[in-house]
Protein backbone atom coordinates (compact mmCIF):
# COMPACT_ATOMS: atom_id res chain seq x y z
CA UNK A 1 0.00 0.00 0.00
CA UNK A 2 2.72 2.52 -0.43
CA UNK A 3 1.31 5.72 -2.28
CA UNK A 4 3.57 7.83 -4.98
CA UNK A 5 4.05 10.99 -2.17
CA UNK A 6 4.66 8.55 0.63
CA UNK A 7 8.12 6.11 0.27
CA UNK A 8 6.53 4.22 3.33
CA UNK A 9 2.37 2.78 3.79
CA UNK A 10 -0.59 5.42 4.64
CA UNK A 11 -1.14 3.91 8.30
CA UNK A 12 3.23 4.15 9.13
CA UNK A 13 2.35 8.28 7.73
CA UNK A 14 -0.88 8.41 10.17
CA UNK A 15 0.91 6.94 12.81
CA UNK A 16 3.66 9.29 12.65
CA UNK A 17 1.35 12.45 12.47
CA UNK A 18 -0.58 11.49 15.17
CA UNK A 19 2.74 11.26 17.17
CA UNK A 20 3.83 14.48 16.00
CA UNK A 21 0.47 15.92 17.04
CA UNK A 22 1.02 14.61 20.43
CA UNK A 23 4.38 15.96 20.81
CA UNK A 24 3.09 19.12 19.94
CA UNK A 25 0.35 19.17 22.40
CA UNK A 26 3.07 18.10 24.97
CA UNK A 27 5.17 20.70 24.55
CA UNK A 28 2.26 23.35 24.32
CA UNK A 29 1.21 22.06 27.81
CA UNK A 30 4.63 22.14 28.89
CA UNK A 31 5.28 25.69 27.48
CA UNK A 32 1.89 26.58 29.71
CA UNK A 33 3.39 25.22 32.26
CA UNK A 34 6.45 26.72 32.48
CA UNK A 35 4.76 29.97 32.34
CA UNK A 36 2.17 29.48 34.84
CA UNK A 37 5.36 28.35 37.27
CA UNK A 38 7.14 31.47 36.28
CA UNK A 39 4.43 33.74 37.08
CA UNK A 40 3.99 32.14 40.43
CA UNK A 41 7.46 32.72 41.09
CA UNK A 42 7.78 36.15 40.24
CA UNK A 43 4.73 36.72 42.53
CA UNK A 44 6.37 34.83 45.45
CA UNK A 45 9.86 36.53 44.79
CA UNK A 46 7.47 39.92 44.97
CA UNK A 47 6.07 38.87 47.89
CA UNK A 48 9.74 38.10 50.02
CA UNK A 49 10.71 41.08 48.80
CA UNK A 50 8.25 43.30 50.27
CA UNK A 51 8.50 41.26 53.37
CA UNK A 52 12.42 41.82 53.61
CA UNK A 53 12.21 45.15 52.98
CA UNK A 54 9.59 45.68 56.22
CA UNK A 55 11.32 43.04 58.36
CA UNK A 56 14.74 45.18 57.46
CA UNK A 57 12.68 48.44 57.86
CA UNK A 58 11.16 47.52 61.11
CA UNK A 59 14.25 46.45 62.46
CA UNK A 60 16.37 49.52 61.95
CA UNK A 61 13.29 51.12 63.62
CA UNK A 62 14.40 48.90 66.58
CA UNK A 63 17.78 49.74 66.34
CA UNK A 64 17.15 53.22 66.57
CA UNK A 65 15.08 53.36 69.45
CA UNK A 66 17.39 51.41 71.54
CA UNK A 67 20.49 53.48 70.38
CA UNK A 68 18.26 56.64 71.25
CA UNK A 69 17.48 55.25 74.33
CA UNK A 70 21.36 54.21 75.04
CA UNK A 71 22.13 57.76 74.65
CA UNK A 72 19.47 59.22 76.52
CA UNK A 73 20.50 56.82 79.40
CA UNK A 74 24.17 58.61 79.25
CA UNK A 75 22.95 61.78 78.72
CA UNK A 76 21.29 61.28 82.19
CA UNK A 77 24.12 59.69 83.74
CA UNK A 78 26.12 62.46 82.45
CA UNK A 79 23.76 65.38 83.96
CA UNK A 80 23.69 63.39 87.35
CA UNK A 81 27.96 63.43 87.10
CA UNK A 82 27.72 66.91 86.36
CA UNK A 83 25.71 67.94 89.64
CA UNK A 84 27.19 65.56 91.49
CA UNK A 85 30.63 67.14 90.55
CA UNK A 86 28.95 70.62 90.90
CA UNK A 87 27.24 69.44 94.82
CA UNK A 88 30.90 68.34 96.09
CA UNK A 89 32.59 71.66 94.85
CA UNK A 90 30.14 73.83 96.28
CA UNK A 91 30.50 71.77 99.33
CA UNK A 92 34.61 72.35 99.15
CA UNK A 93 33.63 76.22 98.61
CA UNK A 94 31.67 76.86 101.39
CA UNK A 95 34.31 74.39 103.58
CA UNK A 96 37.10 77.03 102.20
CA UNK A 97 35.27 79.90 102.83
CA UNK A 98 34.46 79.50 106.77
CA UNK A 99 38.00 78.57 107.03
CA UNK A 100 39.40 82.04 105.88
CA UNK A 101 36.62 83.62 107.67
CA UNK A 102 37.38 81.74 110.95
CA UNK A 103 41.03 82.45 110.40
CA UNK A 104 42.93 86.13 109.78
CA UNK A 105 44.18 87.86 106.65
CA UNK A 106 46.93 86.37 105.22
CA UNK A 107 45.10 82.84 105.45
CA UNK A 108 42.06 84.63 102.77
CA UNK A 109 44.72 84.53 100.29
CA UNK A 110 45.07 80.88 100.31
CA UNK A 111 41.37 80.86 100.61
CA UNK A 112 40.96 82.47 97.58
CA UNK A 113 43.57 80.14 95.75
CA UNK A 114 41.81 77.32 96.69
CA UNK A 115 38.95 78.31 94.94
CA UNK A 116 40.31 78.85 91.80
CA UNK A 117 41.89 75.52 92.00
CA UNK A 118 38.35 74.24 92.79
CA UNK A 119 37.02 76.47 89.41
CA UNK A 120 39.66 74.96 87.43
CA UNK A 121 38.62 71.63 88.01
CA UNK A 122 34.77 72.10 87.90
CA UNK A 123 35.18 73.65 84.27
CA UNK A 124 37.58 70.38 83.17
CA UNK A 125 34.98 68.07 84.45
CA UNK A 126 32.44 69.67 82.25
CA UNK A 127 34.45 70.24 79.68
CA UNK A 128 35.24 66.24 79.73
CA UNK A 129 31.17 65.92 80.15
CA UNK A 130 30.53 67.63 77.21
CA UNK A 131 32.84 66.33 75.11
CA UNK A 132 31.78 62.41 76.36
CA UNK A 133 28.19 64.00 76.08
CA UNK A 134 29.20 64.58 72.41
CA UNK A 135 31.34 60.80 71.75
CA UNK A 136 27.88 59.91 73.10
CA UNK A 137 25.75 60.86 70.18
CA UNK A 138 28.20 60.39 67.62
CA UNK A 139 28.25 57.03 68.17
CA UNK A 140 24.27 57.04 68.68
CA UNK A 141 24.27 58.68 65.12
CA UNK A 142 27.07 55.99 63.40
CA UNK A 143 24.86 53.20 64.82
CA UNK A 144 21.72 54.58 63.09
CA UNK A 145 22.88 55.12 59.54
CA UNK A 146 24.53 51.58 59.93
CA UNK A 147 21.61 50.09 60.76
CA UNK A 148 19.75 52.21 57.63
CA UNK A 149 22.35 51.34 55.41
CA UNK A 150 22.38 47.57 56.51
CA UNK A 151 18.01 48.15 55.71
CA UNK A 152 19.51 49.42 52.47
CA UNK A 153 21.83 46.41 51.56
CA UNK A 154 19.07 43.79 52.05
CA UNK A 155 16.50 45.59 50.36
CA UNK A 156 18.70 46.04 47.04
CA UNK A 157 19.95 42.70 47.30
CA UNK A 158 16.38 40.96 47.78
CA UNK A 159 15.10 43.58 44.73
CA UNK A 160 17.96 42.27 42.52
CA UNK A 161 17.25 38.47 43.26
CA UNK A 162 13.60 39.26 42.18
CA UNK A 163 14.33 40.58 38.97
CA UNK A 164 16.91 37.97 38.73
CA UNK A 165 14.15 35.03 39.53
CA UNK A 166 11.88 37.20 36.78
CA UNK A 167 13.91 37.16 33.94
CA UNK A 168 14.95 33.34 34.16
CA UNK A 169 11.43 32.07 34.30
CA UNK A 170 10.55 34.67 31.20
CA UNK A 171 13.58 33.05 29.98
CA UNK A 172 12.35 29.36 30.58
CA UNK A 173 8.96 29.53 29.26
CA UNK A 174 10.36 31.22 26.14
CA UNK A 175 12.95 28.14 26.10
CA UNK A 176 9.53 26.28 26.39
CA UNK A 177 7.65 27.86 23.91
CA UNK A 178 10.88 27.58 20.71
CA UNK A 179 11.27 23.91 21.68
CA UNK A 180 7.55 23.59 21.01
CA UNK A 181 7.52 25.13 17.89
CA UNK A 182 10.13 23.24 16.20
CA UNK A 183 8.28 19.72 17.01
CA UNK A 184 5.83 21.48 14.85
Amino acid sequence: MQSEHTPMGEGAANAVDAVVEKAQEVGAAVAEKAQQVGSAAVQKAGEVAVAVRDVAAEKAVQVKDAVVKGAAAAGKAVAKKASAVKKAVAKRVTAVAKKATSKKAAPKKAAKKVAKKVAKKVSAKKGALKRSAKATAKKVNRKVGAAKRSAKKVAKKVTRKVAGKKSASKKSAKKAARKGGRRR
